[in-house]
């Protein structure tokens, strides 16, 4: 026996969504045997652009019963029989989430007819269910309205059942270890069959075929089920959208970590939250002005002529210049931690030797601040971070210059790591970042001795 289910809601979010209306049809694989169907107050305001969809407003559903008063209706006339919708996990989850807000467990076998529809009947333009029961010629009255949308998904039902190889695809969905009924509704099989159980990065996309997540896992296949079971409104409503997953293996964690943050940077997924903030790169640099003093100052990267430093904030670059002041005993005005003063007067610094009162020798003032650029650029390394490849019979690199990530790449097991330039033809050429950065440090932190120093380096 099935019950055929269609619901009506107030539209926010899942957790947030509240049964307007319901329709149930208890259906035997023949005929309709039993009907429930009532409005429902959802003791909460309906949006205008929900009444605009549906039709129902506050005032058709001010006098109707709520849920509580109806749950023990819903209940009987479901128990003992398979909970079958279109799109099955929304409406299964909004009355299993209302229910459990009443104190009640909702668990009923289920089936989508989405996912029957790709499976019996594939090659259709669209599965939702108004264009679908136009191709197929089946009546469609009240549309978004509960009672027609679950009256023509009956219909469609009694002709899934009917269909070539029905049967068997009915057996396998209904198999307790199958999945079908926790993979999205628009997502083939196949698609999800596809993924490996190894390190990599994921890219959930909708039906046309854009990127709206990107992920990162070290089991893909494992991760993205996770989502699936996720019941956040967030996840639920990636699922309702999702059409096909794609990957790309990494052959480790840090690679996979390092690829996931250019994939958002690039293709700025509609579901992904983190990281897709641009932030301004500021870069130290220095200069000599016409009384022929040496300056050191901060501007955005691309303002900043042959950078010794890159940061990314103006608090950062400021807080970097005072320390390098107050170690190499420069003057603040000169350093541009003052501006538009004769004399400095910084009230952290008080080392200065008198170059902005004259005072002090220009050269060596200036001698000073080349020690102090020096410095700075002795703390840039080039290294590279050997990883497990992608097979056996590879190797992974990720490659830094000047304390800047350059990018990655895959190997064979039998080369060496001696020099950057032996590693060009194999990199995949990325952009540093501050979460790039902050990768590669937490992981060096964790793996101190992975860090190769390369040739180019140790000759300078």
């Amino acid at each position: 026996m099935y019950s055929i289910v269609d619901i009506e809601t107030t539209g926010n979010g899942i957790k947030g969504n509240k049964i307007t209306e319901i329709s149930i049809f208890i259906y035997d694989g023949y005929e309709i045997v039993d009907e429930f169907t009532s409005l429902v107050n959802p003791e909460c305001e309906i949006p205008y652009f929900i009444t605009g969809l549906t039709g129902i407003d506050n005032d058709m559903v001010r006098d109707a019963p709520k849920l509580e008063e109806i749950v023990d209706d819903i209940l009987k006339i479901t128990e003992n029989t398979i909970f079958v919708a279109h799109s099955v996990n929304f409406d299964y989850n909004v009355i299993k989430n209302e229910l459990q807000l009443l104190g009640l467990d909702f668990i009923r076998k289920k089936l989508c007819t989405v996912r029957l529809s790709r499976k019996l009947l594939p090659g259709y333009h669209s599965y939702s269910l108004g264009k679908l029961c136009s191709s197929l010629g089946i009546p469609l009255t009240d549309r978004h309205r509960a009672r027609g949308d679950a009256h023509a998904t009956t219909l469609l039902f009694k002709k899934l059942l009917r269909a070539d190889g029905a049967d068997e695809v009915f057996k396998s969905f209904l198999n307790s270890r199958s999945q079908e009924a926790t993979l999205p509704s628009s997502l083939p099989r196949e698609a999800f069959e596809k993924l490996p159980t190894a390190p990599g990065v994921y890219y959930f996309k909708d039906g046309k075929g854009k990127i709206i997540y990107v992920g990162k896992a070290i089991n893909i296949k494992k991760r993205v089920l996770s989502h699936f079971y996720d019941k956040k409104t967030k996840e639920i409503q990636l699922c309702q959208v999702t059409a096909d997953i794609d990957f790309e293996l990494s052959g480790s964690e840090l690679l996979a970590l390092l690829m996931e943050s250019n994939a958002i940077k690039h293709h700025y997924p509609e579901f992904n939250r983190a990281q897709k903030r641009k932030i301004q790169p500021y870069g130290i640099f220095s200069y000599e002005d016409r009384n022929g003093i040496m300056h050191l100052a901060f501007n955005k990267l691309k303002m900043a002529p042959n950078s010794v430093l890159t940061l990314y904030s103006p608090t950062d670059c400021r807080l970097f210049i005072e320390e390098v002041c107050k170690s190499f005993r420069l003057c603040p005005k000169y350093c541009h931690l003052q501006e538009n003063v004769k004399t400095c007067s910084h009230y952290r610094i008080e080392t200065c030797d008198g170059i902005c009162r004259e005072e002090e020798d220009l050269a060596l003032y200036n001698e000073k601040v080349q020690l102090a650029l020096k410095h700075i650029r002795a703390q840039k390394e080039d290294f590279v971070i050997r990883e497990k490849g992608r097979n056996a019979e590879e190797q992974s690199f990720v490659l830094v210059k000047n304390s800047a990530y350059v990018g990655y790449g895959f190997i064979n097991q039998e080369n060496t790591f001696t020099a950057d330039h032996e590693l060009e033809t194999f990199l995949v050429p990325q952009n540093n970042t501050l979460e790039t950065e902050s990768i590669i440090k937490s992981y060096m932190s964790k793996n101190p001795g992975k860090a190769l120093l390369l040739e180019s380096k140790c000759e300078d």
